[in-house]
């Protein structure tokens, strides 16, 4: 319910929290590599919800070059990889909406979406209601893979 009816803050929320550490949605960031940032998906679908983002400010995979591609994958990669080792998830949803037809809630900066998926984790009160059920807070969550991303 904390989010329900939250006014949207203006700007790209990637840029503000690579940007200014002291953004209130900063708390959502678990990793700050070189080239690239991590961070919790406020409206997860699932627990551990990450979106990876380069740094540069750019619309489409195919605006980035070599380099920012590379930090990108790199971040993928082992997002996957400490989410994989902390959660144990059964699997994994990874993509990204680009462009306001494809869904993206983000348009201006491209980010991957990494969803972990465990077998039955959709119940019935998404098939009657579409309504989900996310089963840990997204502040635990976050804490989890901070120290995660440290130990690693």
């Amino acid at each position: 319910m904390q989010y329900v009816g939250v006014e949207q803050r203006p700007g790209c929320l990637f840029c503000r929290v690579i940007e200014n550490p002291e953004d209130p949605d900063a708390d959502l960031v678990v990793w700050r590599p070189e080239g690239a940032i991590v961070l919790l998906n406020k409206f997860p679908y699932n627990p551990g919800h990450a979106m990876v983002a380069p740094v540069a400010h750019a619309q489409t995979l195919e605006d980035l070059d070599d380099a920012q591609s590379l930090a990108l994958t790199r971040a993928l990669r082992r997002t996957l990889a400490v989410i994989r080792a902390t959660m144990t998830p059964h699997g994994f949803n990874v993509g990204a909406n680009i462009g306001n037809a494809a869904g993206a809630g983000i348009p201006d900066h491209v980010h991957l979406h990494v969803v972990p998926r465990w077998n039955g984790d959709t119940n019935f009160m998404a098939v009657i209601d579409d309504v989900k059920v996310v089963n840990e807070g997204l502040a635990q969550t976050a804490e989890k893979l901070k120290r995660a991303f440290a130990d690693t």
